[in-house]
This record gives structure tokens, C-alpha cells and sequence, in this order.
């Protein structure tokens, strides 16, 4: 509701202006009135009245002396002058204080009542026209930060001082929707959070691009409040708070408007890689940034065969301590990576799947707890954080342990017999089974020699002739066939391998099963 403040010497018509007309059906409400010049222009000031109605003939100071003070002042309301004299030099005297009415008393009703309402009409037109130019003003302001951030502005025609963008330091905040099944849908806009804990937006400049929603913080005071802002979140914050709805990302202080595309840069960055934050985690900083952003590094595809071989061999040794240290390593090296967060999802697809294919061959008739390839596709790429998938092949990986051997062996030996037979058309080598099961090789061999009574490459190669044999009574595979399945890529060798062992060639222990059963 608008306000009107009455001022008159005489209190019988400071009283009577109160109900000579209906204020409240027009809009208004008497928030005050005064009886002499210096109490009239105190209460101006602390009330600014949409309306002073005010005589010309005041004692102390002069109506025309109040006016001439109040616009000083800064009062920008409206007067409408009393008099009881009919003389007009007085409102031409006003008029050079942005005076409009000048009635005469006794006051007529009806004169009063259209002053009052052309001045309302009068107020509403300004304040509608101050609105939209606001309105525009920061619609311009915004578009003028954005070209700053998307390096198009061309800062040797902008004054920072009059768009109140000059300070000494810059940040950039990133936020969006908690809720990564939709980001953009905010409860909450972090700039009301940000401005309810600054008492206003001077510090700040809110504006959006390229669909995210930023601040540009300005001056060490408002970077200071964002650090203690933050600080809200070294906890998780209390679940269905303002806090918890949101997701944060900054970048780096710059010093200089030309530098602010940087802390841009990083704080859009830094929301594309939530796929890495932690459990409960809402905030990311610049520090969060590995090191690509100067020197990229993409996905090599063969890492996905290596990080799988590994993992495989680790699983197959019930090795708990070095899966878990693998997948760790893993999620260091992706976390480095530069490629989009889809191929990030294909490259640990790829690696799962060469786990559960590898194992699925090496043990058959093992009922392993694998997933259709369908389900393990869909799962990883429904996951909206790494941590989650890494914790899939955690869980998935032990469930594959207790299925494929008793995890609770006293002797580590049975887990390595176990693995050789079941790993015996792979190129087994020593140095590979030790670094497996967390052997020095040297070390490893003496005692496998020890605990078996034959070296270990003569156990391999006793696996794989007893595989070759098992194989050979089938009349549809060839010679080097039978040789690839047990591990010999070289089939003379495994000639070489097989007399020593059975005492004839592979061709004379066919020929000898197929007489064998003649005979029988």
C-alpha cells in the first residue's frame, strides 16, 4: 500500500486531512504527520512518504525550505502543496522542486482526491518504466558476462565500474539439481542460498550458459563467504535441506575480467565430472581437476586387456588384497582421463566382460554368479558415479572367488595348482603366477619345487601333454589344433614336449587309441 505524511501547524486540519477523503480506498495509509518544519523534514527522510502533503506556511523552516532539502536528501516522493494565500508566485517557486499540486484551502474533496490519484497513476507509469529498465539493464549485464566468459566481449568498451563488474578477484560457481536423474529441476537456486547469507547480490552476478546455472563472485569478500559457504559441506549436509538439493562446482581465482573464461572453463568441467565424486559428495573445487586440462590424456584401448588380464589372474588366485588394489588403480586412471563419461562406461564394460568370458572358458562346469551381457551393459550404463560401478565388479568379483574355489585353503600351493590347471592353455610362466599370488619368482619356485617335488615348469608342461592326451582321443581336431588348446604355439616344440612325456609323437598316441579300441 502506498503512504501518505501530513504536515501542518495546525493540528484541527492535519485531522482533518485525515478523513476528508477514503486513503485506504485509494490505495494509501497515513504513516505519519508533523507540526513544524524540522520534525517534517526528519520524518520525509525516515518515511519517504509516496506523498507529503504539506502548507507552504510552516514554523521553523518553510514548506519551500522542506522541499528544497528533502530532493537534496534524496527523497523522491511527490507534494502536493496547501495554502491558504491565493497567491501563485509560491507554486511557481515549487515547481522548481518537481512540485505538481498546489491546492488552496479549505481543501475541496474532490480536487484532492483527483490529485491523489493522478499522482498514484503517475507512480505506478515510473515504477513500470523503472522495472523494465531494470528489467533490461540486467538482461544487458547478463548477456555482456556471458561474452566475457565465452571470450567475445570486447572489454576496451565496457566500464566494469558503472556495470558494477570492477573488482580485484573473480570465481566462477557452477550449480545444478543434487538429483542426477534431472539437474535442472532445482528446488533451490544457490544465488538465493548465496544472497539470504551475503544480505544482498552486489557480491555476486547470477547468469546461465550453455544450460548451467553460475555465479560470477566479485571481490576477496565475496570469495571469502563462498569458502565459508562451503564449509557447510565438509559434512554431508542433513538430508531434504537447501544444501543437500544442490550440486556445486568452482573454479579458480582470477585476478583479471579477461581471465574469468578460465574459472568458467573449470567450473563447467568440474559439473560434467560428478561421474567421479565420492559417495554423498555435492561439491567440487578447481583442486579437484586432474591434470589433462593441460595435457590430455585419452583411453588407450588396449588398457582395457590389460587392466581385464590382471584382474583375471588376480580372481583366479583368490587374491582379495591385489583385485581390490587393481580396481583401485583402475579408478586412478580413469579419473585421469579426458574422454567423455560414455566411453569412460564402454571401456569398463570391455573390462568386465573379458573377465567374465576368460573365467566362463576356464571353468566350465563352474555355476558362475555372472550377469547376461544385456544386464551387465544396462547396469553400467545406468550408473551416474564411478564409485558405483567399481563397487559392482568388487562384489561381483567375490561372488565369482567363492565359486570358482575354496577361498579358505590353508596352503596357497592348492590355489596355485588350481589355477595352473585351469590356466594351463595360457602362457603360464613363473614370474607371472608369483607376482599373482604375491611371490618373489626365485622364492616361489624353490618352494613350489618343494611342496610338489618336480619344478614348476615341468608341472606346467605334465597339465598340458594330460590335456593334449584327453584331447587327441577326438578325431576332429588337428595336431597344431590340439596344440594351440594346451598352450603350445609351436607345434614342434609340443612334439618335442609330448614324446618326452608319453614316449611317441601325438600322431602315434592317436593312432595307438584308435588300435586300442579296434582291438577292444
Amino acid at each position: 500500500m502506498e503512504t501518505v505524511y501530513i504536515v501542518d501547524d495546525e493540528k484541527i486540519i492535519r485531522d482533518g486531512l485525515k478523513f476528508i477523503i477514503d486513503w485506504e480506498e485509494l490505495g494509501f495509509e497515513i504513516c505519519g504527520e508533523a507540526g513544524n518544519g524540522e520534525e517534517a523534514l526528519e520524518g520525509i527522510l525516515r518515511f519517504s512518504p509516496t506523498i507529503t502533503m504539506m502548507d507552504i506556511k510552516m514554523p521553523g523552516l518553510s514548506g519551500l525550505e522542506i522541499i528544497r532539502q528533502a530532493r537534496e536528501q534524496g527523497y523522491v516522493g511527490r507534494f502536493i502543496i496547501l495554502s491558504g494565500y491565493s497567491d501563485f508566485a509560491y507554486a511557481r517557486e515549487a515547481m522548481k522542486y518537481d512540485v505538481n499540486f498546489y491546492l488552496t484551502k479549505p481543501i475541496d474533496e474532490n480536487e484532492l482526491t483527483k490529485a491523489v490519484t493522478e499522482i498514484l497513476s503517475s507512480v505506478m507509469e515510473e515504477r513500470s518504466i523503472e522495472s523494465r529498465n531494470e528489467i533490461l539493464r540486467k538482461k544487458s549485464k547478463r548477456e555482456i558476462i556471458k561474452d566475457i566468459v565465452s571470450e567475445q566481449a570486447d572489454l576496451d568498451t565496457l566500464d566494469l565500474k558503472e556495470m558494477g563488474l570492477d573488482a580485484n578477484v573473480y570465481r566462477i560457481v557452477a550449480y545444478e539439481s543434487f538429483d542426477v536423474q534431472d539437474p535442472s529441476k532445482l528446488p533451490y537456486q544457490f544465488s538465493d542460498l548465496f544472497m539470504a547469507a551475503n544480505k544482498g547480490d552486489e557480491l555476486f552476478e547470477q547468469f546461465e550458459y550453455k544450460h548451467i546455472n553460475c555465479l560470477l563472485l566479485k571481490g576477496s569478500l565475496a570469495i571469502e563467504k563462498l569458502k565459508r559457504f562451503i564449509a557447510h559441506y565438509d559434512d554431508e549436509p542433513e538430508k531434504g535441506s537447501p544444501l543437500d538439493t544442490l550440486f556445486i562446482a568452482y573454479g579458480c581465482e582470477v585476478s583479471s575480467i579477461v581471465e574469468i573464461s578460465r574459472s568458467f572453463d573449470q567450473a563447467c568441467s568440474l559439473i560434467h565430472r560428478r561421474f567421479f565424486c565420492g559417495q554423498g559428495q555435492h561439491v567440487l573445487g578447481c583442486d579437484d581437476l586432474p591434470s589433462f586440462r593441460h595435457d590430455p590424456v585419452k583411453l588407450e584401448k588396449n588398457k582395457a586387456g590389460v587392466y581385464g588380464k590382471k584382474l583375471i589372474g588376480f580372481i583366479q588366485a583368490f587374491n582379495r588384497r591385489k583385485v581390490a588394489e587393481e580396481l583401485y588403480a583402475l579408478e586412478e586412471y580413469l579419473f585421469n582421463v579426458s574422454d567423455d563419461i560414455s566411453h569412460v562406461k564402454i571401456f569398463l564394460t570391455d573390462i568386465y566382460l573379458q573377465v567374465k568370458d576368460t573365467l566362463t572358458h576356464n571353468y566350465p562346469s563352474a555355476a558362475l554368479p555372472f550377469e547376461s551381457n544385456t544386464e551387465i551393459i544396462g547396469f553400467v550404463e545406468t550408473r551416474n558415479y564411478l564409485y558405483e560401478i567399481i563397487g559392482y565388479f568388487s562384489n561381483e568379483f567375490e561372488k565369482v572367488m567363492s565359486s570358482i574355489g575354496n577361498s579358505s585353503r590353508d596352503s596357497v600351493m592348492d590355489d596355485i595348482l588350481y589355477y595352473i590347471d585351469h590356466n594351463y592353455h595360457t602362457n603360464l610362466r613363473l614370474e607371472t603366477i608369483s607376482s599373482l599370488f604375491g611371490y618373489n619368482s626365485s622364492y616361489l619356485g624353490k618352494i613350489f619345487n618343494k611342496a610338489v617335488g618336480e619344478s614348476f615348469n615341468t608341472y606346467a608342461d605334465k597339465v598340458r601333454i594330460s590335456k593334449a592326451q584327453e584331447l587327441l582321443k577326438h578325431n576332429d581336431l588337428k595336431i597344431y589344433e590340439v596344440a594351440e588348446k594346451v598352450g603350445y604355439k609351436n607345434v614342434d616344440y609340443f612334439h618335442k614336449k609330448f614324446r618326452k612325456y608319453v614316449g611317441q609323437s601325438p600322431v602315434e598316441y592317436r593312432k595307438s587309441l584308435n588300435v586300442e579300441v579296434e582291438e577292444g
